[in-house]
């Protein structure tokens, strides 16, 4: 069974049926495909717990598999883990979601971590973790931190109103990575003025402006960081990818750089204080970065 969008009191009815449907059929192995479901909430939980004591009684089982970290997180506060299985323990599904207008991609498993594109609602339902990877982990939060956690948070809610915005994040048994981006089209002048100075430096007017939150602390960052990159623009279907970032923001140019963005100098003419500096990033298998001077090939003779 292949479940997709938010378990809650709205489909919880459905899940029930279906659930039931199986057992009185006589289906001894009830293995829930969760990969392209966003969240559960109690309501979800307990018709889970209920169809899995009734599978018990006429020998019978079921088993979630691929859970995200918001689900995984309720089963093991509420003691009800045993019902998953690991995140690899099956493959992921093939099957894609629709919400706010947005297609979400299939999830991808590697080496434990998990990488999900999320829709609109999706990412509006985990703000709130997507914000925490932004707060340094401290014991007790300052005032500082709830004050950047916030301006993070309404930052994210206007980028994910822009058309084209898409969100990948990176979990394990928790959230450990994301990556947001929409692309650029015809708008306010301060975004010609980009679109100008990118297509004078690539050759290419159409791109995916990114900005990123990687888990400071985790073992595998830099990875994550390059795969989630990568991710969001195959899912976008974009081979460019470009970022600001200011001038004084040293350690924010070299872990882009380390992520293989590459640093395309100053851009004048933004409004604000100080020159932000120009990165790209080539989608793996898109096409190559042309050379100072080159012309595209439409524009050659």
């Amino acid at each position: 069974m292949t479940l997709t969008g938010a378990i809650g009191p709205v489909t919880a009815p459905l899940l029930r049926a279906a659930l039931n449907q199986c057992l009185r059929d006589g289906v001894v192995a009830i293995d829930v495909d969760l990969a392209t479901v966003g969240s559960c909430d109690a309501t979800g939980l307990d018709v889970f717990l209920v169809a899995s004591r009734y599978a018990d009684r006429v020998h019978a089982s079921v088993r979630l598999h691929h859970p995200c970290a918001q689900i995984t997180r309720l089963f093991a506060g509420t003691g009800s883990a045993s019902l998953l299985s690991g995140v690899s323990d099956a493959p992921a599904s093939a099957d894609v979601q629709h919400g706010g207008g947005d297609l979400a991609g299939a999830p991808v498993v590697m080496d434990g971590i998990r990488l999900r594109r999320l829709t609109r609602q999706q990412a509006e339902d985990m703000s709130g973790d997507i914000a925490d990877l932004t707060v340094e982990p401290v014991a007790w939060p300052s005032a500082q931190a709830h004050r950047e956690r916030g301006g993070f948070l309404r930052w994210l809610a206007a980028n994910a109103r822009r058309p084209g915005f898409a969100l990948v994040i990176a979990e394990t048994t928790a959230l450990v990575g994301c990556v947001f981006g929409f692309p650029m089209g015809p708008g306010a002048r301060s975004e010609r003025e980009l679109q100008e100075s990118v297509q004078r430096l690539t050759g290419r007017a159409h791109f995916l402006l990114l900005t990123q939150v990687v888990a400071p602390h985790h073992a595998q960052r830099r990875d994550i960081g390059h795969r989630l990159q990568q991710r969001l623009l195959a899912d976008r279907h974009t081979a460019l990818g470009v970022s600001l970032l200011l001038a004084t923001d040293k350690g924010g140019q070299a872990a882009f750089q380390s992520w293989g963005w590459e640093n395309c100098g100053e851009m004048v003419g933004l409004p604000g204080r100080g020159a932000p500096r120009v990165l790209v990033l080539l989608q793996a298998d898109g096409p190559r970065r042309l050379r100072s001077g080159e012309r595209p090939a439409a524009e050659r003779p």
